[in-house]
């Protein structure tokens, strides 16, 4: 397959999951003060989305126990949209109450991941969405997250006609955009680029988003496959934070900085401030107490420049090992 990067690089949109998808599995949990301010600074940063928080219950996820809370204190910036994944009706009422401009719910493609993350079958998490949809009308944009979409921990290869079936399902609700997410990190970039294409070809209205994880290292390769294919919307994670619980193996998501970094690299336009999402990176360790997997924040960008090493002249000249 022989792909190019467009000549004309478009604008692209970042979505921040970070508070959301990374937080929700800390062992401890992180003071709402501490959530506020975060969603705070990255708002200024120029993220297009911040997935704020998701409204379940806290028994089945603590770290988010304070949704109503982080929702209600946080500054809504002009040009930001503040998302929340809901995993019900329930939850969905209270995070339209809570004014969000946009509702998640989120299946997998695989029967077996479903029923281990959701407790419940494909058919009744899109019974699920109906009644959702129905409640949500036109008061937020309805986004659905399909994990699994390139493959299963559990089932192994999901055929493309898997993916093409649920978003047929999903159009058919009332659903207005797709995240196409590799929960466990098992896609390539040549199989990325071939979802890609043809969700976008059979649905050119539809609203898509691409959702890697770096668990084998592809994570960035993916998302410059999405990129070639057309997508220009991405999930990511400040720090690389996340991971699916359900999932075995599962480790983070594509760090924020880094894919950010990789696209203005390229010239492309993510609308981010990179210097100010780095130093939100490297107060990460501290809110959550560990170490954290992304790359730019402890390198620098490629941009960044250092003195000669004293004693080495113009030619280079130094004894020591020599770097390739």
């Amino acid at each position: 397959m022989h792909v190019m990067v467009p000549t004309k690089n478009p604008r692209l949109y970042i979505h921040e999951v970070s508070v959301r998808d990374g937080f929700q599995i800390e062992p401890e949990f992180i003071p709402t003060e501490q959530k506020v301010a975060l969603v705070n600074a990255l708002s200024r940063t120029g993220v297009a989305k911040i997935e704020v928080t998701s409204f379940t219950s806290p028994k089945a996820i603590p770290g988010l126990a304070d949704a109503e809370a982080v929702m209600g204190r946080i500054d809504r910036v002009l040009g930001v949209q503040y998302a929340a994944l809901v995993p019900n009706v329930r939850g969905c009422e209270r995070a339209l109450a809570c004014q969000v401009d946009e509702v998640n719910v989120v299946m997998s493609a695989s029967q077996s991941h479903n029923v281990a993350n959701l407790r419940m079958t494909p058919e009744q998490s899109l019974g699920q969405f109906a009644d959702i949809a129905k409640l949500v009308d036109s008061k937020a944009f309805l986004n659905a997250s399909l994990s699994t979409a390139f493959g299963c921990p559990f089932e192994g290869q999901v055929p493309l006609s898997r993916v093409l079936e649920m978003i047929d399902r999903f159009s058919d609700i009332g659903i207005e955009g797709v995240t196409l997410c590799d929960t466990t990190g098992v896609g390539n970039p040549r199989q990325v680029m071939e979802v890609c294409l043809a969700v976008q070809d059979r649905w050119p209205a539809m609203v898509f988003t691409a959702h890697f994880h770096d668990t084998r290292g592809m994570g960035l390769a993916n998302a410059l496959a999405a990129l070639q294919a057309g997508i220009v919307r991405f999930d990511a994670s400040l720090g690389g934070l996340g991971g699916c619980p359900f999932a075995p193996g599962a480790s983070g998501n594509v760090c924020t900085e880094d894919l950010v970094h990789m696209f203005e690299a390229m010239g492309c336009d993510t609308g981010v401030d990179l210097d100010g999402l780095l130093d939100l990176a490297r107060l990460l360790p501290d809110i959550v107490k560990h170490g954290v997997p992304g790359q730019v924040a402890k390198a620098g960008p490629s941009t960044r420049r250092y003195p000669l090493p004293a004693g080495q002249d113009d030619a280079g000249q130094t004894a020591g090992a020599f770097c390739s």
